[in-house]
């Protein structure tokens, strides 16, 4: 044979074995496969018969209507039933929690609402603020608001004595604390930087006080240990100020730290939230030393100490390490330390920017000490459970699902996504064993916020958010949300 047509043909022969062997290649795929496992096993591993593979297709104008079932509202995993708990939450409802933790009655969330205004006049002719906090029944889905005036109000957690902790996402945010919440109404913040509040009738409330002891920054989520120790995140993304490295983790750790099974108190003067220091999170990525800043998001903590008032500037100057907008924070039921009965686990979303090619992130801190705050003991933990990509992205809230120990992703951005994500199992890496998608809002000028799990780990809540309400009548004269309740959950704990 010519030399030249020697050379085309083996040009040719090796040009169908590389073509062959990229076909062979993408069909034994093993990411491929292994999503495909994911859904294949989807009932074992996360509870629903079939998980979704396509997000809600966008809709264009006014979605929401009086006339709306609750189906029309979201996509959902084969086997989950979707309902509505309530259509009349207050516009902007976000975090919320069911009260009171035995048997409950009620929902109590937060409604961020970031421009505090008057909307109208109290029955005792005291000017009627935009709401801030509300309880819903449980049972009627009836809305009452409990507290108004707050600048943002997001997160919102049960003490474990027994009172509510509401914090505003602002700059200048605040936390309230609120005593006996199904006996507040119409409680108002008159006065947001001297913690200023009044009962419905305008006398000073004996039910709700700031805790300026708690760090002045944008909350969102709030981890709360028995002993009064709190955890949460400034949502702060980097440049914002200029230069600015981002949100920090704070840590509040009380004076008077209290016992474990201390029980409920009887007046919010016992509360362990009255007084004590706060502390911003300084991750090292070296051994020995508090080597901090680029490049060390990851690694050993320490915990600064920052002036309450200050926190966010305090830290920044300090060095304490920036995240790209920390949004919820938990702290994780299932996790458990043979060697150390006081070590905690909590977690936390960094949105980041999907615009940006940032997807996001959820990253999980391990404290060995968590009434421990030095700035050189290095307590903490730090590193990735999850990162975002093109599909699984800007996760907001998270939520650990009882007795599986599943984490549930909440996107932050329009026909939002839930995910269902496993534990890291006993493989060699640190993070989630895979996820699959749970549910998507199919309004297109909403998103999905607030998701959480009833203790059962079998039925769910998530409001609606943010929707083009034009073709809605307003209530409290103020605009509404929907809250939706899921059921059809099956739990099982996945060594069973």
């Amino acid at each position: 044979m010519h030399p030249n047509k020697l050379s085309i043909a083996l040009t040719l022969a090796l040009a169908g074995m590389t073509g062959s062997a990229c076909a062979h290649d993408h069909e034994q795929d093993f990411g491929l496969k292994i999503q495909h496992q994911l859904r294949a096993q989807s009932e074992k591993l996360f509870g629903v018969e079939q998980p979704l593979t396509e997000s809600a297709p966008a809709t264009v104008g006014a979605y929401r209507t009086l006339s709306q079932t609750a189906n029309e509202q979201v996509l959902v995993a084969e086997g989950l039933k979707v309902e509505y708990l309530s259509r009349e939450a207050a516009n902007s409802t976000d975090m919320m929690f069911l009260w009171p933790a035995n048997n409950p009655t009620h929902l109590i969330t937060a409604v961020e609402e970031f421009s505090p205004h008057a909307i109208g006049t109290l029955p005792s002719g005291i000017t009627k603020l935009t709401p801030s906090v509300q309880r819903i029944n449980l049972k009627t889905g009836k809305s009452e608001i409990i507290l108004r005036g707050l600048a943002g109000g997001d997160g919102i957690r049960l003490t474990p004595w027994g009172t509510v902790l509401v914090a505003e996402e602002n700059t200048t945010g605040g936390a309230y604390e609120i005593i006996d919440p199904l006996n507040v109404t119409n409680h108002t913040v008159t006065n947001r930087a001297a913690g200023t509040v009044v009962d419905a009738a305008g006398n000073p409330s004996a039910n709700v006080v700031k805790r300026s002891a708690l760090p002045t920054m944008a909350w969102e989520g709030i981890g709360i240990l028995p002993s009064g120790v709190v955890i949460g995140g400034d949502e702060l993304r980097p440049g914002s100020p200029a230069n600015a490295d981002g949100g920090a983790i704070f840590k509040f750790v009380p004076a008077a730290p209290r016992a474990v099974n201390a029980g409920p108190i009887a007046n919010l003067s016992q509360s362990p939230l009255a007084s004590g220091l706060v502390y911003a999170m300084q991750v090292s990525c070296v051994d020995g030393a508090q080597q901090f800043g680029q490049g060390c998001e990851i690694g050993n903590a320490a915990w600064l100490p920052v002036p309450a008032a200050t926190a966010r500037a305090s830290a920044n100057s300090a060095g304490a390490t920036g995240y790209y907008r920390p949004e919820d924070l938990e702290l994780d039921p299932m996790f458990k330390d043979a060697s150390n009965p006081d070590a905690i686990r909590f977690c936390w979303t960094n949105t980041g920017n999907e615009a940006g090619k940032n997807y996001g992130e959820v990253v999980c801190g391990v404290d060995s000490a968590p009434l421990t705050a030095s700035s050189t003991q290095r307590t903490v933990a730090v590193n990735r459970f999850l990162e975002g990509d093109t599909d699984l992205n800007q996760p907001d809230n998270i939520a650990f699902q009882p007795v599986t120990g599943n984490l549930y992703v909440i996107e932050d951005h329009d026909n939002g996504d839930i995910w269902a994500c496993l534990p890291d199992g006993a493989d060699r890496d640190i993070k989630t064993d895979g996820c699959v998608k749970i549910l998507s809002v199919k309004d297109s000028s909403a998103e999905p916020t607030g998701f959480f799990f009833a203790p059962d780990g079998k039925t769910a809540y998530v409001s609606i958010q943010h929707s083009d309400d034009a073709l809605m009548t307003n209530l409290d004269d103020y605009g509404t949300d929907d809250i939706l309740k899921i059921t059809g959950f099956k739990v099982k704990h996945h060594k069973e």
